[in-house]
């Protein structure tokens, strides 16, 4: 299928620029051919559930044609509930963000009509409502539709189901002949044919069936994170898990090359893929990838098309995909060839919403993870080695490994216990080390008063620094409350400050790459006063 972008759609350069900036790359199916339709002033029946783009899909094409200057009602759209008259008009107004003029009004049951009809009053271009509400406006003469040129039915066969058929016919005979009726809806029993029999005028039928959907042997989890704290938890599951692929999804393209550089910066071994890279780019990508060089690929959905690699042990959604079909898309990529793969989510407060609709979607269960700890992460890499020990002795033939140990036992004063646990010490690598000292980590004296940590910092009140904006950097950046900060000694060029025993590794993590006032700073244990 030829591939279709924004800008040879003959959009507006405002809603262009709105899309990008909501981090659509291309359009989806349902709006790749529903928009050049609708745009050109057909009658459409679209056919698509939730979760495939459809609000753009006639947001689009409405707010090329709504006239700004024109303060009347110009197009009104249809909703069956209250939650999804409030999305749609929420995503309608990000789509116009850059449009001025333009004002929109969601109106439903359960909210005061006064507060409605004097918003009405000071002008609105375009109403999205349901069915009840609109009909009331309509018996008060507060909604008139003169000036009306679009009609659109969102989730035409909901509507019916809730018992709004009389409704919506009265509207619609009530609407101007001369007028263009957009219907969507996921099923087509008849009386949603009848409908567009009898109020629609040779419409194209435009349809998007979705693909029977399957999200077998992957295990699902998801985290509540701070956006701020997204880097460091994805740090945290990556040396716990230890995946020998793994790939990580982001919204946009900007945002993929601030997580490469942030990760490459942390030592992993990390690239990006995106639409504005050049083919040969891509391709050296793809072959770091496939080769097992480059351990982790962070992409968008679109680049991600072409990723087609069996041993991909684990998927991040560093971002929550914007259409529920993408979310299987990306976690599709793990658990290939009968392998168990792992699915990663990272929400963002309301983002946890959006979710409940994919895992009505998927039919599948995500389940919510607490952050790990540098504690938990020891523990699982433990249990990862030693299940990696336990198939080596069931499955591979050890004679000759046990003579050699035999040997060394006979030649050293030592146990074989003790072998094992040199080899374990061994398997963990220096990671172990790094995340036991996140723990237990021996400072040394620093100067603290018992239990605490003195940290060096390279920046003081020369650089107009204050006592809050050290407290706000430790807080903000290692996620530790701020409660548990305790003496900040502050001097011309640097600052002292003291902070808990078992948080001072992660704080020092946290503030590897920070910056106060704009200044990158340094942060190491403060030598014994």
């Amino acid at each position: 299928m030829e591939i279709i972008k924004f800008d040879t759609l003959g959009l507006d350069p405002k809603i262009l620029r709105a899309i990008t900036e909501m981090g659509f790359e291309e359009p989806s199916p349902i709006q790749a051919k529903a928009i050049p339709e609708v745009m050109a002033g057909h009658d459409v029946i679209g056919q698509a559930q939730t979760g495939t783009g459809k609000t753009a899909a006639f947001g689009i094409p409405l707010l090329q044609k709504i006239d700004p200057k024109n303060r009347k009602l110009q197009a009104i759209i249809l909703c069956p509930t209250r939650e999804l008259a409030i999305q749609v008009a929420d995503e309608i107004r990000r789509l116009s963000k850059f449009m001025h003029g333009i004002k929109i009004l969601p109106v439903y049951g359960g909210q005061d009509i006064g507060k409605q009809i004097r918003s009405l009053k000071g002008g609105v271009q375009l109403v999205i409502g349901t069915p009840g509400r609109v009909m009331d406006h309509l018996r008060r003469r507060t909604l008139r539709f003169d000036n009306l040129h679009t009609i659109v039915l969102d989730e035409a066969d909901e509507m019916l189901n809730m018992g709004f058929r009389e409704d919506i016919e009265t509207i619609l005979k009530d609407a101007p002949e001369e007028r263009q009726t957009v219907l969507f809806s996921a099923t087509m029993p008849k009386p949603i044919m009848d409908i567009t029999k009898n109020y629609q005028k040779d419409a194209v039928l435009v349809r998007v069936v979705k693909k029977e959907l399957t999200v077998k042997n992957i295990d699902q989890y998801y985290y509540e994170v701070k956006q701020k704290n997204k880097e460091e938890v994805l740090s945290r599951l990556l040396d716990m898990y230890n995946p020998k692929l793994s790939l990580v999804f982001c919204n946009t393209k900007k945002r993929v090359d601030e997580l490469t550089e942030a990760l490459k910066g942390r030592g992993y071994f990390a690239e990006g893929l995106h639409g504005d890279m050049k083919q040969s780019q891509r391709d050296r990508v793809m072959k770091g990838f496939r080769s097992g060089k480059t351990e982790i690929l962070i992409a968008t959905d679109v680049a991600a098309r072409g990723i087609d690699v069996d041993d991909v042990e684990a998927v991040f959604n560093y971002d929550v995909p914007q259409d529920d079909e993408f979310y299987v898309h990306r976690i599709g990529r793990t658990g290939r060839a009968g392998r168990v793969g792992k699915a990663f989510t990272f929400v963002v407060g309301r983002e946890v919403y959006k979710l409940k609709d994919i895992q009505r979607y998927c039919k599948t269960k995500i389940y919510a993870q607490p952050i790990p700890s540098l504690n938990d992460i020891t523990a699982i890499r433990l249990e990862k080695v030693l299940d990696e020990i336990d198939h080596i002795i069931k499955n591979e033939d050890l004679n000759r490994m046990t003579r050699i140990i035999e040997q060394k036992l006979n030649e050293e004063d030592y146990t074989a216990m003790d072998i094992a646990a040199a080899f374990l010490k061994q398997a963990l690598g220096e990671n172990e080390q790094n995340n036991d000292r996140g723990h237990m980590e021996d400072f040394g004296d620093t100067g603290a008063e018992a239990g605490m940590v003195r940290l060096f910092i390279n920046i003081g009140k020369k650089q107009k620094v204050r006592p809050g904006d050290i407290l706000g950097a430790v807080a903000g950046e290692s996620g530790i409350p701020g409660k548990l900060v305790g003496t900040i000694d502050m001097y011309d060029k640097y600052t002292f400050v003291e902070v808990p025993r078992e948080n001072a590794a992660d704080v020092l993590r946290a503030m590897k790459n920070t910056k106060i006032k704009g200044k990158t700073i340094n942060v190491e244990p403060a030598n014994g006063r």
